[in-house]
């Protein structure tokens, strides 16, 4: 099969589309022929680090949609043929090709409405959206969040799935994407690079300040947030844990979610690893019914991946980026 492969890690600039031999699905796995992949910033990390598991060449690419091209045993809720979605393991050959292999119970059946390219949208990005608001944080109608980055894959999907709870939404964006993030579903929009966000949240919500945080930005970004946390507020962080102990206060307690979509996967708890295809399902649902936007700003050919990361590596690209195979 074809596949974009790095030869080491640090080389992901330099990947070009080679011939390797397919991979084949063991019991309980599918193999699935890929018809569009999502580009994610964990893919630069982790080609420019390596993993230490990797064997090269390796396959970046997490968010995988296509057809099934065959089953192993023990498959029994897919056939040949159908359209699915999925969230790659890591620590596997991704999505990068024109074929992937992946657990059967943890890929989602796309709604007969949905594109490839819309549902590679979801998993890495709005799986980890949703499972932030709602299995983390537990969001309730009619409080509210900070969703930092919101023109960003995670930040834009979190504030639509923000806004069907019923929550007033607050985001950090670039005065360009404002008109965007409030499309989306945000009630106000902060412009990080010219105000305080602390400030404008403070003095946006009369000093009590929010009941949730989600931040996707570092573990600074996250430590200034915990200002603005409301008393019992909740934070959840993706690319960094605050300095929790430097807020630890019996005076204003609040609580820390760590959301590491992926890591399951590493994990043997087989139940945590079918809520994927869970959270897959309800996603496709919202995107059926027309409830949800993939926010796909851009369709790039394959080959052309290494250069669509090199755009996400500047922290300006709206939504998403998706490659068609």
């Amino acid at each position: 099969m074809k596949a974009m492969l790095l030869n080491s890690a640090g080389s992901w600039r330099d990947m070009k589309i080679e011939e390797v031999e397919k991979p084949k699905p063991k019991e309980g796995e599918m193999l699935v022929r890929i018809k569009a992949a999502g580009l994610n910033p964990v893919d630069y990390k982790s080609g420019e680090n390596g993993i230490p598991t990797w064997k090269y060449p390796h396959i970046l690419g997490l968010d995988a949609a296509g057809t099934v091209e065959e089953t192993g045993p023990g498959v029994d809720r897919f056939s040949i043929g159908d359209h699915v979605v999925f969230l790659n393991d890591m620590t596997e050959w991704g999505a990068f090709a024109e074929f992937a292999v992946t657990k059967a119970f943890a890929a989602s059946k796309l709604p007969y409405n949905v594109l490839f390219q819309d549902a590679a949208a979801l998993p890495v990005a709005g799986y980890t959206a949703y499972q932030a608001l709602f299995h983390k944080l537990r969001v309730k109608e009619g409080e509210s969040i900070l969703i930092h980055a919101g023109a960003g894959g995670v930040g834009g999907f979190a504030i639509q799935l923000a806004k069907q709870a019923g929550l007033k939404i607050f985001t950090t964006a670039r005065k360009e994407n404002h008109d965007y993030v409030k499309k989306l579903g945000a009630d106000v929009a902060v412009d990080y690079t010219a105000e305080s966000f602390v400030e404008r949240i403070q003095e946006e919500t009369g000093g009590i300040g929010v009941n949730y945080v989600l931040d996707t930005v570092g573990s600074d970004n996250a430590t200034k947030s915990l200002d603005i946390l409301a008393y019992n507020g909740h934070i959840a962080f993706i690319a960094g844990a605050p300095k929790m102990d430097e807020f630890i206060d019996f005076s204003h307690p609040v609580s820390f979610h760590h959301v590491a979509l992926g890591s399951v996967y590493q994990s043997r708890n087989v139940k945590e690893q079918m809520k994927i295809a869970e959270i897959g399902n309800h996603m496709l649902d919202l995107l059926s019914d027309g409830k949800l936007e993939a926010m796909v700003s851009q369709k790039i050919p394959s080959v052309d991946i290494p250069q669509g990361l090199e755009q996400l590596e500047t922290r300006r690209v709206r939504g998403k980026i998706i490659s068609e195979w």
